[in-house]
């Protein structure tokens, strides 16, 4: 099966203060690899988390993102790839000023899911207005979702 990466098609979510671009849903083929892309502002850091059942590939298309993965901090630049593996306990920084995209690789559709519930129709293909930092409600919520969906946050975003 071949799927064009930049049909018009592609689903367009803001996830938290980020826009995604489904790029290939894991329903596309029978190992339910996921490709997504992230376009995040400067300073986006999600919570510490760890993925039970997937890796995730993280591949850098533009900007910086230091990324924590257990005790490494690494820069990845433009063109690097990082493996996430699951039960790894792992967050990234957008470092660059003009903020970052990269692409994500998983198998499973746990993460795709998780983005899913989550996200809302992007209402343009740019990032989503800034929400600022979490209500402790908000971000309880944030970690039920998460754990739903095979991802559970262990600690604080990068600063």
């Amino acid at each position: 099966m071949e799927v064009n990466m930049s049909a018009p098609s592609a689903q367009q979510l803001w996830f938290l203060d980020t826009l995604v671009t489904i790029r290939l849903p894991g329903s596309a083929g029978p190992d339910g690899i996921t490709v997504m892309e992230h376009h995040a502002p400067h300073g986006d850091s999600p919570p510490l988390h760890i993925h039970r059942r997937e890796d995730e590939v993280f591949h850098v298309l533009d900007g910086v993102l230091r990324l924590r993965s257990g005790d490494d901090d690494m820069r990845l630049e433009a063109g690097s790839t990082f493996l996430a593996a699951q039960g790894n306990a792992h967050t990234y920084r957008v470092e660059s000023a003009g903020g970052a995209r990269w692409l994500t690789i998983t198998r499973g559709g746990d993460f795709e899911r998780f983005v899913r519930a989550l996200g809302r129709p992007a209402q343009r293909a740019e990032l989503p207005p800034p929400s600022g930092p979490p209500t402790p409600e908000a971000a309880s919520a944030l970690a039920d979702v998460a754990r739903q969906h095979g991802v559970d946050l262990v600690g604080p975003p990068l600063s």
